[in-house]
C-alpha cells in the first residue's frame, strides 16, 4: 500500500519549483536591519536552521543555529539587533510559539518560515501541506525559501534560477536512488557525512527513526572517530554520504575501517557538483527519505502516524507554550 510518505516525497519537485516563485524581498529587507541571525527550529526544522546558519556564514554573515526550547529558555532575552529566523511548519510548536512571542515584544527583526495553516500573519507560507507525520516536503520547502533569504541577504549563490537546478537535481534522485541494495539492520543504523552532509545525516536518521521504528543515528566524521564508533559491530550497517566531499578523506577511511570491523557499509554520492553545497542536501536528503519509506514497507510500520501511546499526550506537546495558547 502506497503511505502519505511515498506521496509526499514525491510532491518535492513540483514543490519546489513553487517555492522558486515566492518573494520573499520584503521579508529580507526586514532582516538586514539585524547585526547578526539565529535561526530557530525544532526537530526537522532545526535541521533546516542548521543548514540556514551554515549557508549564511558561507555568505559573511553572523549566524547561528539554536533549538526553539533553548532559543526560548536557555539564550539570553532576544535583542533589537538579532534577527529571528523561526521555522515550524504547523505554526503550533510551543517553544517556537513562546520564542515568537518574545521577539515580537523585543521588536527585533523576526521572520517565520511554516506551511499554510499555521494562523502566523506575518509567515512565509510554504506550498505543501504534509500527509505524513514523517515530514519531508515542508522540510524541502523550507530549505528552498532559506536558500531564497539567504541569495538576497548575503548573495549566496541560492536564487530561484539555481533553486530549479536543484529541483531537477531531486528528480533525479527520485529516479535514480541508489538505495536498493540498503536492508534492514540487524541492529541499528548509522550515517556519516563531511560538512553539512552531516546535517542531512541526522535529518535522514531522523527520518528513518520515527518511520520505520529502527535505530539510526547521524554523525560528521571527527564525531564517529571520537569514541561514537566504538559500539558498532556487524550487527550494524554505516552509510557514508558523499565521501568525495570530504577534503581530508577522513569520511572514506571511516567508511574502511568500518569494513575492516565487518560492517556492512554503503555509499550515497551524486556529481550535483553545478549546485551550491546547501542545494545539494536536497537531492542527498531525497534518498535517506526513500530509504525510510522503503525500510517502512520492510518492517510493516505506519509512517504516517509516527507519534503513538504515551508519547503522543497533549501535554507533552503543550509543555512549553505560552499560556495564552495553552
Amino acid at each position: 500500500m502506497t503511505t502519505e510518505l511515498h506521496r509526499m516525497i514525491h510532491t518535492q519537485p513540483d514543490t519546489l519549483e513553487q517555492v522558486a516563485n515566492i518573494d520573499v524581498t520584503a521579508q529580507a529587507h526586514a532582516l538586514r536591519a539585524a547585526d547578526r541571525f539565529i535561526i530557530v527550529g525544532t526537530g526537522t526544522s532545526f535541521h533546516a536552521a542548521e543548514l540556514a546558519a551554515y549557508l549564511l556564514r558561507t555568505g559573511g554573515a553572523d549566524a547561528i543555529a539554536v533549538s526553539a526550547v533553548d532559543a526560548a529558555r536557555w539564550q539570553p532575552e532576544p535583542r533589537r539587533d538579532t534577527g529571528y529566523v523561526i521555522i515550524s511548519h504547523t505554526g503550533s510548536t510551543a517553544y517556537a510559539l513562546r520564542l515568537r512571542q518574545a521577539v515580537q515584544a523585543a521588536g527585533g527583526p523576526l521572520v517565520t518560515i511554516t506551511g499554510q495553516t499555521s494562523g502566523w500573519d506575518e509567515a512565509i507560507a510554504t506550498p505543501t501541506e504534509e500527509a505524513s507525520e514523517t515530514y519531508t516536503v515542508s522540510y524541502a520547502a523550507a530549505l528552498g525559501v532559506l536558500g531564497l533569504l539567504a541569495h538576497q541577504l548575503v548573495g549566496t549563490p541560492t536564487g530561484p534560477q539555481e533553486l530549479l537546478r536543484a529541483a531537477t537535481a531531486v528528480r533525479g534522485a527520485l529516479a535514480h536512488p541508489q538505495i536498493a541494495q540498503i536492508s534492514t539492520p540487524t541492529r541499528s543504523l548509522a550515517i556519516v557525512g563531511p560538512g553539512p552532509w552531516s546535517i542531512t545525516a541526522n535529518e535522514g536518521a531522523l527520518k528513518i527513526r520515527e518511520s520505520a521504528h529502527i535505530l539510526a543515528e547521524g554523525f560528521d566524521p571527527e564525531r564517529l572517530l571520537h569514541g561514537a564508533a566504538v559500539p558498532y559491530t556487524a550487527e550494524d550497517i554505516l552509510i557514508g554520504l558523499q565521501p568525495a566531499a570530504d577534503v581530508d578523506g577522513l569520511t572514506g577511511q571511516l567508511l574502511d575501517a568500518a569494513q575492516a570491523e565487518g560492517i556492512t557499509t554503503h555509499v550515497l554520492e551524486d556529481d550535483f557538483e553545478d549546485l551550491h553545497p546547501y542545494h545539494r542536501q536536497l537531492p542527498s536528503i531525497v534518498r535517506l527519505q526513500l530509504l525510510a519509506s522503503q525500510l517502512t514497507d520492510v518492517e510493516g510500520t505506519d509512517p504516517d502516524t509516527a507519534i503513538t501511546g504515551a508519547w503522543a499526550r497533549d501535554t507533552l506537546w503543550s509543555t512549553g507554550a505560552p499560556a495564552e495558547t495553552t
